[in-house]
């Protein structure tokens, strides 16, 4: 039987002043930009089947 996962709750801590910090490549960016279009291609399919119901 498929479990449907309704709710998400992501929680991160991010801390910019860490030293020794390279910061954020430009490979680490490209790859938080498709995870987030990624999740907002998925949020909008759920908002689509609530309205749906």
């Amino acid at each position: 039987m498929p479990i449907e996962i309704k709710e998400l709750h992501i929680k991160i801590n991010v801390d910019e002043n860490k030293a020794g910090s390279t910061g954020v490549t430009t490979v680490d960016q490209e790859k938080v930009t498709q995870l987030i279009q990624e999740n907002v291609s998925q949020i909008m399919k759920i908002q689509h089947r609530k309205k749906e119901r």
